[in-house]
């Protein structure tokens, strides 16, 4: 195992840090309309090593309480107004980026922002993590520890990629590829092979 000192190096536009390399944000802007999709993309949510992705005006809530895996769970869709929409802890709220983002030969990340989460907000519950070839909406698992409002528009969370090494394929599931919206759990497929 190779070692890297603490502080990061810079190289080629990308952080090193334990053998993984974390494009910045500039080598991000470089690969648009290559093997980053960012639509629509401003400069100005452009950060050092990130890209601020913004909240669509929709969220989708769960019917029930209770959740079956093995099965699809009724839901409904709500519009966030402009004048904001209440949150409160204890319900899983879905929500989307308003940016559609595509890779190729990058692992995309999704992590919240430290602001939204000083208000303890969560913007992912496990889901943080895309594939190499991922195309949609990231669909968000929004919960908050206490009542917290949002706002369409915000930026919310960001989006950072990594490097992959060695042979792959690019992600090809028909679940949730080339989404065009909010996506509830789809893992009942799962139960159906």
């Amino acid at each position: 195992m190779i070692m890297v000192p603490a502080n990061r190096l810079v190289r080629a536009g990308a952080l090193r840090y334990c053998g993984h390399m974390i494009l910045s944000g500039l080598e991000i802007q470089r690969r648009l309309g290559g093997d980053i999709i960012i639509d629509p993309f401003e400069p100005g949510l452009l950060n050092p090593n990130s890209y601020n992705l913004r909240l669509s005006n929709e969220l989708l809530v769960y019917k029930n309480r209770v959740l079956d895996m093995a099965t699809p769970n009724d839901y409904e869709r709500l519009t966030i107004p402009a004048e904001g929409m209440l949150l409160e802890p204890g319900r899983l709220y879905l929500g989307r980026t308003f940016e559609f983002t595509g890779t190729e030969h990058l692992v995309p990340m999704l992590e919240g922002r430290s602001s939204v989460g000083r208000l303890g907000l969560f913007i992912h519950v496990t889901a943080g993590f895309g594939d190499v070839g991922f195309r949609g909406f990231w669909t968000l698992e929004i919960l908050c520890v206490q009542p917290v409002r949002i706002y369409p528009g915000v930026e919310i969370c960001q989006i950072f990629y990594h490097t992959l090494e060695g042979e792959y394929v690019n992600y090809k599931s028909g679940k949730y590829q080339n989404n065009q919206g909010i996506q509830p759990s789809l893992l009942y497929k799962d139960f159906e092979k």
